[in-house]
């Protein structure tokens, strides 16, 4: 599909003409768009976003039934051990993002960006649906728990690329002035994908019983998050490319040795604050339930439900806080999350650890929440924002992957090692180090974009 009238779609003309954004002092709105124009580049962030939301659907609705099916792959007498071995499986998906955010980075900057999303939803969709039919420890033995990480691997790939690829894409449709408010969508749908994913659970758990959810009913979600993923393959078709033939014609594009070449100290930078960013997100959302449950001592549905409330305005946070950077900057939006995510994280989950109150518990995970939205929200432009076009989806998505798998995808791993010895409230004290460290990283970020931002 052709949008017409738009000629400035080229992530190489507009989207390098515009730092109005960026400054602290939250300069005017610029107001040349048509409603046309306005419109069309609206319709691309929904439409990249969408498979966003399915992608991350799939890749979370592993980590909300793996209370159901943990058993069928990893049987032992002990719950905290199958919660252990499924979520090494989960980690290891998260290993594979680092190839991923590579091989599709040079994707997107060497063929573009749309091509690159349309290979992703379609290898999120074919790992999903293999999970869905998967045969059980008690059918083939060693195999099935062999099979499911293999499966979690190709699904690792593909989530991999998907968010470098997206959040570049966002970024450079995104309305000028507004980048924040509408980079935020990433989230909004990335979030949107984890509610999904409990709130089917949360179905599930009132229409059929425990038994049945851990011999079939876990197998479900894995099934609507494959057909649901032909929906986002049919938008993301019609979506328009951002990138010029003389951005993907450059030497340097998609090339590691371009990146480190010019940009390692942006590379580095990147790593540094999506460290802590990564770990504290995947705390206070894929992890928080199983603590609910597994520390708190709370049952399976009650902690469900918490957390479908807490994320449903965790969502809701994102383009408020998003909109917040376009006034503040990102800069000042990062040292924000990273000051207070390292104050209050080991205060909050040494409270949880105790609490007997559902509300209360909700509300802490929702301050939790609250805080990384500094991050999260711009989690996509603040990246974007350190590369040029010919690097950028690369620069985005390897950096990205590299932090995400050592410290946010290996989150409940360390969690659930520390607790089976013992040592539990050690997580705590890690969480908040590298929270340190994102601050200080943090601190290194330019008061001013050098890319997407030259029009004041």
């Amino acid at each position: 599909m052709t949008i017409p009238n738009s000629p400035d779609l080229s992530a190489t003309t507009d989207l390098a003409a515009d730092r109005s954004d960026a400054t602290p002092s939250g300069a005017a709105e610029r107001t040349e768009y048509t409603a046309a124009e306005r419109r069309q580049r609206i319709f691309a962030i929904v439409g990249a976003s969408s498979g966003n939301l399915v992608e991350w659907f799939d890749f979370y609705v592993y980590a909300f039934c793996a209370i159901y099916f943990a058993p069928a792959f990893f049987p032992t007498a002990d719950p905290t051990v199958q919660l252990l071995n499924t979520a090494g499986v989960f980690a290891a998906g998260f290993l594979m993002r680092p190839i991923g955010g590579w091989l599709f980075g040079r994707i997107a900057d060497k063929h573009g960006r749309k091509t690159s999303m349309l290979i992703s939803v379609l290898m999120m969709c074919a790992g999903s649906l293999v999970i869905a039919f998967l045969p059980t420890y008690e059918s083939i033995g060693v195999a099935a728990p062999a099979l499911l990480l293999l499966c979690r691997l190709f699904q690792g790939l593909s989530v991999g690329g998907e968010y470098g690829t997206t959040a570049t894409y966002m970024s450079e449709v995104a309305l000028k002035g507004r980048r924040g408010f509408y980079s935020s969508f990433q989230y909004v749908t990335l979030i949107g994908g984890q509610l999904l994913a409990v709130l089917v659970v949360v179905i599930l758990q009132q229409l059929l019983s425990t038994d049945e959810l851990k011999a079939w009913g876990w197998r479900i979600p894995f099934v609507i998050g494959a057909f649901a993923a032909v929906i986002a393959l049919l938008l993301r078709r019609s979506l328009e490319e951002t990138t010029t033939a003389e951005s993907r014609a450059s030497k340097e594009a998609g090339s590691i040795a371009g990146l480190f070449k010019h940009h390692k100290a942006a590379f580095i930078t990147v790593l540094g604050y999506t460290a802590g960013g990564s770990l504290m997100f995947y705390t206070f959302t894929t992890y928080m339930q199983k603590y609910l449950v597994n520390t708190a001592g709370m049952d399976a549905k009650t902690a469900s439900g918490i957390m479908t409330f807490a994320l449903f305005c965790y969502m809701l946070m994102q383009p408020l806080f998003g909109a917040l950077s376009d006034r503040i900057g990102r800069r000042t939006s990062m040292l924000c999350f990273a000051a207070l995510g390292a104050l209050c994280t080991l205060p909050i989950l040494s409270t949880l650890k105790g609490i007997g109150s559902p509300a209360l518990a909700g509300v802490l995970i929702i301050l939790g929440m609250a805080i990384v939205s500094f991050y999260t929200s711009i989690g996509g432009i603040v990246k974007a924002e350190m590369f040029p076009p010919e690097v950028r989806a690369l620069g985005v998505g390897l950096s990205y992957a590299i932090a995400n798998a050592l410290f946010g995808g290996t989150a409940e791993y360390v969690a659930l090692g520390l607790k089976s010895i013992g040592h539990e409230e050690v997580f705590y004290w890690y969480v908040t180090g590298m929270l340190v460290i994102a601050f200080l990283f943090s601190l290194r970020l330019p008061k001013q974009a050098s890319y997407l931002h030259h029009d004041h």
